[in-house]
């Protein structure tokens, strides 16, 4: 397979494809994703406190979920969600509910591990293509930069060539959500294979429920690529989702870059037809295979490769379940007792109100005890 390591990729001050995890930590939020997580700290949640980063006290909004009307998205403010908010959702929806009311919480020893798990990534980025920093004013600006980057990698996958950092975006049960591939590329029997990058600390492998969690991971990527070269996924979806503004003219810088690629625009909906004319007529395969490759963070060693099975209606089943809780349908859940011992690692662990209603939250205990009386 060729590769093409004289290939500029353009990469942003800040994206609309930030898609957090230990190897995908390379973006900062868009603008609209900064003001999403300030402003959460001011709606309904549990009512508790626990140190941040700085050692002092962080203080959970007070209220009970019960009396909040809005679904979870309303109130984060969120237009889509990202592919590892389901992801992280599968191993414990109620730490990753925290992680969303305390957005700025992160003990050290999490923040060295996805320091260096970017680390790596980019190390890996960087073997196929150059990157270069486009300073953008606009949210319309940051998602520009993403076609531009998809339309770059098109051709050069479609070439048998390797790909990373690939955006990919699609409505999943009335909500958008985005997230960014590690790497594509086709296999010598012709095959399209999506590699994930997961790093470890110790030269160990996860725990069958970390890999559980990883596997869902790289099926909704294939979920959400499948559609998108099947021409399932729509401009009007993506602009409802995401309040963009495709008759916006580009910034200077981003014009300028499109320019170079060889792109006659002028907005973002100019590029974004020209995205999704070039995803449906590109003849793209559908991903064929799926695996995993997790690597120990100090020696750079593989420690293991995994294969792993695309079971749709598996995947279609955690992902209803997952979006009943952002449309408001149904209270954040914890883990089973018998999942108990992720508690353990867990920084919110103390205040969980999952634990202390034991296993259903506190806040609707009350009504149960008085019909009990």
């Amino acid at each position: 397979m060729a590769e093409t390591e004289e290939e500029e990729m353009v990469s942003a001050e800040a994206s609309g494809f930030s898609d957090l995890s230990d190897s995908e930590f390379l973006e900062i939020l868009d603008l609209d994703d900064s003001q999403e997580s300030s402003a959460s700290l001011s709606n309904p949640g549990p009512s508790s406190e626990l140190p941040g980063k700085d050692g002092k006290l962080i203080s959970l909004p007070k209220g009970k979920r019960g009396l909040d009307v809005s679904s979870p998205m309303e109130r984060f403010h969120l237009n889509y969600l990202y592919v590892t908010d389901l992801s992280t959702q599968n191993w414990c929806e109620q730490q990753m509910v925290y992680g969303k009311e305390i957005p700025d919480f992160l003990v050290p020893e999490k923040a060295a591990v996805l320091d260096t798990g970017a680390s790596i990534h980019l190390a890996r980025e960087l073997e196929v293509h150059d990157l270069r920093t486009v300073p953008i004013t606009t949210k319309e600006d940051a998602w520009a930069v993403k076609f531009l980057n998809m339309l770059l990698m098109i051709p050069t996958l479609q070439s048998e060539g390797r790909i990373r950092e690939f955006p990919v975006f699609g409505e999943v049960d009335g909500v958008l959500l985005v997230g960014v591939i590690d790497e594509l590329h086709y296999t010598a029997k012709g095959e399209l294979e999506l590699v994930e990058l997961k790093t470890r600390r110790r030269p160990v492998l996860p725990l069958e429920a970390q890999k559980n969690k990883d596997y869902f991971q790289v099926s909704l990527y294939k979920y959400i690529f499948d559609a998108m070269v099947q021409g399932k996924v729509t401009t009007a979806s993506l602009i409802h989702h995401t309040k963009l503004h495709p008759e916006k003219p580009l910034g200077p810088s981003v014009l300028r870059h499109a320019q170079q690629g060889g792109f006659s625009v002028k907005s973002l909906g100019d590029l974004m037809e020209l995205v999704f004319l070039s995803l449906t007529l590109s003849d793209l395969p559908v991903i064929d295979i799926l695996k995993i490759e997790y690597i120990h963070q100090e020696t750079a060693t593989v420690l293991a490769t995994e294969v792993v099975a695309f079971e749709e209606k598996e995947v279609r089943g955690k992902v209803q379940h997952c979006m009943a809780y952002w449309m408001g349908h149904r209270e954040p859940q914890g883990v089973d007792i018998e999942e108990a011992w992720k508690c353990r690692t867990c920084n919110y662990a103390d205040i969980c109100q999952w634990r202390q209603g034991g296993g259903v939250h506190s806040s609707t205990l009350e009504p149960q005890a008085k019909k009990a009386k």
